[in-house]
């Protein structure tokens, strides 16, 4: 799913850039609604569409334990939906925040089982996603215009069980309701005469451990984790 996530986005980027290019006339870009240019404006509002590969990064108790009794995740593409509040500090740098809805599964495989029941544990998360980014550009060439982005960002899932009483032992594999996290990536800002529209890619890694130890202190599940964060990348595609 990452190669594939990966190609596509490179592909589009290529094509974009190519077209882009290719218009040698600078656009007037009247997505402010009248107001001129809207890279002049102090405050711009936008909206974004996307799609998300999401994992598990594991920390074990027991760093030189069998290599075959770690667990492998199964990372299923989930969708981004979301706003974006973009205030410029000066012609190159712009600091945004992108409240969103991400939703995203992933399902942990443990080895040593036969039963499905036992070794499969679904993750499915909805997540309220608020990033605090800063995006750094480069000089507007014609109609096309690169940046960076990095920031911090919070995010409330609200398909988290961390108050449910039942654990792994009864199929419940539990994670925390708050994560935190940095991200980083980059895009391309392509200028249209009534809107600007910006592909881009994100990393995101988890600061915050999340999981919810199982109540059996020797759980097969849970014992030998000693921290579990996500990461994953985003891949917006952002109207203004």
């Amino acid at each position: 799913m990452k190669h594939l996530i990966f190609t596509l986005t490179f592909l589009f980027f290529y094509q974009s850039a190519d077209a882009q290019f290719g218009n040698k006339e600078r656009i007037a870009n009247d997505a402010s609604g009248g107001k001129g240019d809207i890279d002049n404006l102090f405050l711009s509002w936008g909206y974004f569409l996307g799609f998300n590969s999401l994992d598990f990064n594991f920390d074990y108790k027991d760093q030189f334990g069998d290599l075959n009794t770690d667990v492998q995740v199964e990372k299923i593409g989930g969708f981004n939906v979301g706003l974006i509040g973009d205030l410029k500090i000066n012609n190159y740098m712009n600091l945004r925040l992108e409240p969103g809805l991400y939703y995203t599964q992933r399902n942990l495989i443990y080895p040593g089982f036969e039963d499905e029941v036992d070794f499969l544990r679904e993750v499915k998360s909805t997540y309220i996603h608020v990033p605090l980014l800063l995006k750094v550009s480069t000089k507007r060439l014609n109609n096309f215009k690169p940046f960076i982005v990095g920031g911090i960002s919070t995010s409330v899932n609200l398909s988290s069980n961390e108050t449910n009483p039942e654990d792994n032992q009864q199929g419940q594999f539990r994670t925390t309701r708050n994560s935190s996290f940095y991200e980083l990536g980059f895009g391309v800002d392509l200028y249209f005469y009534y809107f600007k529209f910006t592909p881009s890619i994100r990393g995101v890694f988890g600061l915050k451990d999340e999981l919810i130890q199982d109540e059996d202190p020797n759980s097969v599940y849970t014992s030998n984790i000693d921290k579990l964060s996500t990461r994953g990348i985003f891949v917006n595609f952002t109207f203004q």
